[in-house]
Parts: structure tokens; sequence; C-alpha cells
């Protein structure tokens, strides 16, 4: 044993051999009832747990919109509390707006028995339907879910799935609307929409047609050869207009759509904002980013104990009117004030 100024330094063996005070004894028997209580406990709840979301997108991996989807939803579920990487585990699963990918991957995707799914619009929805019966699903953007047959009613869905409609009927003939005050010319109107999807949204432009005394003609794709392809026959012939749905494959292909409307000269609307971002001449829509920040609270209601059946399938609150100034310039077209006056944003 060795002194120094501050008392005896004491070896291994005398520290052993030290007695301990009441108190240490007691700190001892409170460490080792805690650590046997610890390791009682499940699994789940000695640390937080963490809880499983699954995101099955009809998008590109890497697209902008897609992303901005994907994070729109994060930061909903991030306002609730859900912190991915701390108490959140979120599997995304992206079909780029290829058929043959929905089903596999919605397989795999349910495989992993996500606690809730996310699903961006009808064509993923189809495909997890079919994979499961049980894991809750809520789509981001359906435009008619009651006839599409994913629940039993607006109100009441009933079954596993629920979610937000990305369209109002009314919006067919808004879209008309716009079309003919942007372009007073158009003597013609054609469709664009993916192969069987936008059918409500189809229905309700027909219905509003015969006001407008203009022939109707309908045109559909699934890549840019074939969306290219139909344009131009439709812009063979002067007096043209376009009305362009949305779907994974519009949307995917968005660039040759408006590239093929510029090359023909064809004034078209289009659904959503970034359309018109990137070359496009009008849009009226949804944004669609706010209806997966709205998902969020379906998400944690969810996660929280509740039952998709007992919520209900929700209506868009929230509208954008784009104009681009320099593809209207550059289709001859003058924008009048009042139109200009109604829109969200313009584009110069």
């Amino acid at each position: 044993m060795t002194e120094g100024r501050r008392g005896p330094r004491l070896n291994g063996a005398a520290i052993a051999a030290r007695p301990r005070r009441r108190g240490d004894r007691m700190k001892r028997r409170e460490f080792i009832t805690v650590i046997g209580a610890v390791a009682a406990w499940p699994l789940g709840t000695r640390a937080q747990q963490m809880r499983r979301v699954g995101v099955f997108m009809d998008l590109a991996e890497g697209d902008p919109e897609g992303e901005a989807r994907v994070a729109a939803l994060k930061r909903g579920l991030q306002e609730f509390g859900w912190i991915e990487g701390r108490n959140l585990h979120v599997e995304h699963r992206w079909a780029a707006g290829q058929a043959a990918r929905m089903k596999p991957l919605a397989v795999e995707l349910v495989s992993l028995a996500p606690e809730v799914i996310v699903s961006s619009g009808a064509s993923t929805l189809v495909a997890l339907k079919e994979a499961t019966r049980t894991i809750p699903l809520v789509f981001g953007q359906v435009a008619d879910p009651v006839a599409a047959g994913f629940v039993d009613s607006i109100a009441h869905p009933g079954g596993n799935i629920t979610g937000f409609i990305n369209f109002e009927y009314a919006m067919g003939g808004k879209w008309l609307g716009l079309l003919k005050e942007i372009a007073p010319n158009i003597a013609r109107v054609g469709v664009l929409r993916d192969p069987g999807s936008g059918m409500g949204m189809l229905g309700a432009i027909q219905a509003v047609m015969p006001s407008f005394a203009l022939p109707l003609t309908i045109t559909s794709g699934q890549d840019a050869v074939e969306f290219a392809r139909v344009m131009a026959a439709f812009g063979s012939e002067p007096n043209g207009g376009f009305i362009v749905l949305p779907g994974p494959n519009t949307i995917r292909h968005r660039q040759a759509i408006i590239a093929s409307a510029a090359t023909h000269r064809l004034p078209s609307v289009y659904p959503y904002r970034f359309f018109v971002k990137e070359g496009g001449l009008i849009s009226y829509g949804i944004v669609p980013s706010d209806s997966f920040r709205r998902a969020a609270a379906y998400v944690d209601a969810i996660l929280k104990g509740a039952k998709p059946a007992d919520l209900p399938v929700q209506a868009p609150t929230k509208f954008e009117l784009v104009i681009n100034l320099t593809t209207a310039k550059t289709l001859g077209l003058t924008i009048s004030p009042m139109l200009l006056a109604r829109a969200d944003e313009v584009i110069e």
C-alpha cells in the first residue's frame, strides 16, 4: 500500500476486501432488481418500439413528383411523432408505371407484414387488394373508389381500405371550360389517358360535352412512343385541344406528352401543377402532395388502433390553377386578365 497526499491508495485485493457501506449495498440490490425487471420486459418495451409502414408508389424511384409525395407523407407522420429510423421503419416499393411489376411488388411488400400500407393510386391498390385482405391500406389518390370496388361507401368504407379522392365530378366541366377559355378557337377536343384508368373522369367529361358542342376523341397510351403517336395523329388536323387525365403512365411520360403538345401546337389542360412547371400550358387539379400529407393522419390513427372500415374516405380540399405564360406565347395564345387573376400561380 502506498500513500499520497490524498490518503492511501488501495490495490485490487484491498478494494475487494474493503467493507461496503450500507448505501453501497442498497444501490447494488436496487441495480440487480432493475436489471432483472428489464430482462423480463418484452423486447418491444425495452426501447421505443419500431413500427412498420409500407409505401407502394406507381411512379419510378427518383421521379421528383413521386419523391415529393413520399416526403409529404413522412413530414405528416413526423407531425404525429412518427420519426423514420427512431420509432418508424418505412418499406418503399416503386412500380414505375409498369403493369407487370404491380402484382409481384405488392406480394413482396405484403410479405414483409407492415402494419399499414400507403398506396399511391388505383393501379397499386388493385395489386395490394389482391395480395391482402387484412393489412390496412390507405390510398393517396383514387378518383372513384366506390365504382372501382375498393370501398363499400365513402362514409363507411368497410373492409381494410380507406383513403383520399383526387377528383370531383365537376372537374370534367372545369377542364373543358379552361381549354375553351385559354384557346377559344379550338374545334375538337381529345382526351389522353392510361388504358383502364380514369374512367370516372372520362365519364364526367363526356357528360358535359353536349353543352360545348365539340366533337370528342378518346385516346390512350402506355409509353412515350404511343403517346407521341396518338397526339401526332390528333394534331394532324387544325384547331384541336387536349385534356390529359392523371395516371401512372401519363405522369411517368409527361415530358413526351408535353413535347408532343408543343410540336403539334395542341393547347392542353393538365391535371397537376408539375406538368405546367415542366412546360405544359395550364393545369387545374388537386395538390397531390397534400393528399399524402393528409394520409399521414390515417396512418397514425391505424397505428394507434383505428380500423380502416371506420375511417371515411375523404374528398379533396385543396385545388390550384397554374398557367405557363411562356408556353402560351409559344402557341400564340393571349391569356385574358380575368383568367390570369384566377390563377394560383403564373409561370413565366
